[in-house]
């Protein structure tokens, strides 16, 4: 690990607050104790305050097996205890393999959810994760504003403007032939004069499904690429040029309005993509076999673990459910 990686970890780790201030210790701890090195004062101090409660030696020995480092063993030298018998996990049995699997995990998806200053100083509205928020625009039109999401209004001098900052919504437009709604996303800009349709934006690329009326979608990159969407149609829109316009099923596709998500002889990695958008922690598959696995059903978006869950049991994995929201499959 380089020295910014090993940075951004503790950085990570210490920012991290646990409902559990015995969790929260023992994350301090870790963090204080990552590079092994701890001067005497240091290293009397968290031997004493392993000494204060059996569960100190336990949170910490579950933190260290489950970063997959050796901070623990290092620190305990001067104890005068087997450190073998130390080291004996007692209540945890997670297999060590989803340990190390869980460290990974934590740093790559990013377990721990930033607010991001940017976003927030920009939006008029926010969502949180697995939340939706219903808003009526001052023009009479109406947006529906999915999980983690973020938007921009400007509707000053007869504009009629949404700006997209983050994540999906939806638009029920009213019909203003002089005023054209636009609304854009990161990479395109979709104009209607009346009509309802979704726009999602995303790292790579930006997705519009028409349920009714008719779009006209740019790329930003020029606004020369361009294309006009049907009823039942989608598109998506990168930094360099629109794709070509799909048949698209809206009653599936927008079934999160409902609280729903629907799928057909599905990717079950494409299908936990989607559903990693409304879970505060992570999903990880051990087994990328398990990712090509072909599911179908219809769960609700409030019971994110339970539809995992569910799919496991499905395709006969293991089902793993980590302290602090992370979901393993393997």
């Amino acid at each position: 690990m380089g020295h910014q990686d090993a940075q951004d970890k503790d950085r990570m780790v210490s920012d991290f607050s646990h409902a559990d201030p015995v969790a929260d210790q023992a994350l301090d701890w870790y963090v204080r104790l990552r590079d092994g090195k701890p001067d005497a004062a240091t290293r009397a101090d968290f031997l004493a305050w392993l000494a204060e409660d059996p569960r100190h030696e336990e949170e910490y020995r579950g933190l260290q097996i489950l970063w997959n480092s050796k901070p623990f063993l290092n620190a305990v030298k001067a104890l005068p205890v087997d450190r073998s018998e130390l080291m004996r996990p007692r209540r945890r049995s997670w297999p060590l393999r989803v340990a190390a699997l869980a460290a990974s995990v934590l740093l790559a998806a990013g377990i721990w959810q930033y607010s991001s200053l940017t976003v927030a100083f920009q939006a008029d509205y926010i969502t949180a994760t697995g939340a939706q928020m219903h808003i009526p625009l001052p023009d009479g039109s109406t947006m529906l504003l999915n999980t983690d999401t973020a938007v921009a209004l400007d509707f000053d001098a007869g504009r009629r403007h949404v700006r997209l900052l983050q994540g999906e919504a939806f638009f029920d437009v009213v019909h203003d032939p002089a005023h054209p709604f636009t609304v854009s996303g990161q990479y395109g800009e979709v104009e209607v004069l009346g009509t309802a349709f979704a726009v999602r934006t995303g790292a790579d690329e930006d997705e519009v499904v028409l349920e009714r009326g008719r779009v006209q979608v740019l790329c930003l990159c020029d606004g020369k690429d361009k294309a006009v969407l049907a009823p039942g149609e989608t598109v998506s829109i990168t930094a360099s040029a629109v794709s070509p316009v799909h048949a698209a099923d809206p009653s599936a596709t927008l079934a999160w309005r409902e609280g729903r998500i629907i799928f057909e002889n599905a990717r079950l990695g494409d299908v936990l993509e989607e559903l990693r958008r409304y879970h505060r922690g992570a999903i990880l598959v051990a087994d990328d076999r398990v990712n090509q696995m072909k599911v179908t059903g219809n769960y609700r978006l409030d019971d994110v673990e339970g539809a995992v869950r569910t799919l496991a049991d499905a395709a006969e994995v293991g089902f793993y459910r980590v302290p602090g929201g992370l979901i393993i499959l393997r």
